[in-house]
């Protein structure tokens, strides 16, 4: 009687031997997630796919970097307080707008002089 042989698509084959050297995942564990048998398919699928665990310093500098990147509560508050200024400007921004717009037509309608001539002193 013939074993049954599982053929895995390329795409999942790649997910599964990268998923094993990028996380913590143990062979067990993923043969459970994945269905697969045979820790040989799992090391054929890495030496197909050219992938190697990294080594202890790739990772302590990984880890590095994802920390400098991470922000703190600080930063990420004056952020948000920096987008909140940012639209109060452009609310004040188009109110201005509006106040010209108004002046302009009063001045026009009503033949008035709002705007203060830049020549006169006021005494």
């Amino acid at each position: 009687m013939r074993r049954k042989v599982n053929r895995f698509p390329d795409e999942l084959a790649l997910k599964i031997a990268t998923e094993f050297v990028t996380t913590n995942a143990t062979i067990k564990e993923l043969q459970e997630k994945y269905g697969f048998n045979g820790v040989g398919s799992l090391y054929n699928w890495i030496r197909k796919f050219e992938l190697s665990k990294p080594n202890d310093e790739t990772i302590k500098v990984n880890q590095i970097m994802a920390t400098e990147k991470s922000k703190s509560s600080r930063e990420t508050a004056l952020e948000q307080e920096i987008e909140k200024l940012k639209k109060q400007l452009e609310l004040e921004k188009l109110k201005t707008k509006a106040y010209q717009k108004m002046i302009e037509i009063a001045e026009r309608d009503l033949s008035i002089s709002i705007k203060k001539s830049l020549g006169t002193n006021s005494k």
